[in-house]
């Protein structure tokens, strides 16, 4: 799921080689942390959080059928 999460986000910022995906799990949640450029960050939230929004509900897939949940949050490099 890690290497599908930075697929997506690398194919929409400017500065792909600066995107940096994070991996914990506790608790059957498991939570990616973005990093990214700063004039990146516009790009993957979106108009009203749609883009971010839709990368969430295409990442729930693979995990719920591993019977998880997940949780991508956003952070700045």
């Amino acid at each position: 799921m890690k290497d599908a999460l930075l697929y997506i986000v690398s194919s929409i910022v400017d500065n792909p080689s600066d995107v940096k995906v994070d991996e914990s799990e506790e608790n059957g949640i498991i939570n990616f942390t973005l990093t990214l450029a700063p004039e990146d960050i516009g790009k993957v939230i979106g108009k009203e959080g749609k883009v971010i929004r839709a990368i969430r509900n295409v990442m729930k897939i693979p995990a719920i059928k591993q019977g998880k949940r997940i949780n991508i949050t956003i952070g700045e490099k």
